[in-house]
């Protein structure tokens, strides 16, 4: 994303009144919108603007759009948001799993979503490459020092448990990002752990109850999906 010039926005969807409502809100807020109204579309679209987001339906009239990600997710680290049917916990799941950053139900609320894509903008454009320092992830007054193992909220340590710190620090690494039941379990736990997730409650209200009243981001719960991490919205 240029120093100066707006972020660029694809907003991926068949249904023309969606298109038109976001397209609006978007502009209002000095994005540059580019829409597309199915997958082929959004995927050449992708590849020709560079978007710096991507607002993704799931159903689209050609290509799934779990496909879209998959292809985009092959050669790109856009964030992409996806829009889903209310009910659709599997569509949701799959669809992160294959590389979006985070979704929204329909019927959506448009300041909720317009949140969702300053979060997931300030997060990329933090690292310039969209990957963090992989030793030292700091989500507001959270700081988690991979290398000294170590973890403290506004200078106040906090000890955890060689797990809850891998919990702790795989979410702060992709923090507003929501990573689902099966991918954090097999990067702390390890293959062969992916349906676990009774595991995963146990841990996160163990954290939880570390990090109250220390002012750190909200570990919160999606669910039938999995964890985000998130920190106070400035906007």
């Amino acid at each position: 994303m240029s120093a100066t010039a707006a972020p660029r926005i694809l907003v991926v969807d068949d249904e023309r009144t969606i298109v038109r409502a976001l397209s609006a809100a978007l502009e209002a807020r000095d994005y540059r919108v580019d829409v597309a109204a199915d997958g082929r579309s959004a995927v050449a679209e992708a590849a020709a603007t560079a978007p710096d987001l991507i607002i993704l339906d799931l159903g689209l009239p050609d290509l799934d759009g779990i496909e879209v990600c998959r292809r985009i997710r092959a050669w790109s680290d856009v964030p992409i948001i996806v829009l889903t049917a209310e009910g659709s916990d599997e569509a949701k799941v799959t669809a992160l799993d294959e590389g979006a950053d985070d979704y929204v139900t329909k019927p959506f609320s448009t300041p909720e979503l317009l949140a969702r894509v300053r979060v997931a903008l300030r997060h990329r454009g933090r690292s310039g490459t969209g990957e963090p320092d992989p030793a030292r992830f700091e989500v507001g007054a959270l700081v988690v020092d991979i290398a000294r193992h170590q973890v403290s909220v506004d200078g106040t340590g906090v000890d955890l448990t060689p797990k809850e710190f891998g919990f702790l620090a795989l979410l702060a690494r992709h923090p507003g990002r929501v990573l689902t039941h099966r991918m954090i379990l097999e990067d702390v736990w390890g293959e062969g752990y992916g349906t676990e997730t009774q595991y995963l409650r146990v841990y996160a209200s163990q954290i939880r109850k570390k990090l109250a009243g220390l002012g750190a981001p909200d570990l919160v719960t999606e669910p039938g999906v999995g964890y985000r991490l998130v920190e106070p919205d400035p906007s």
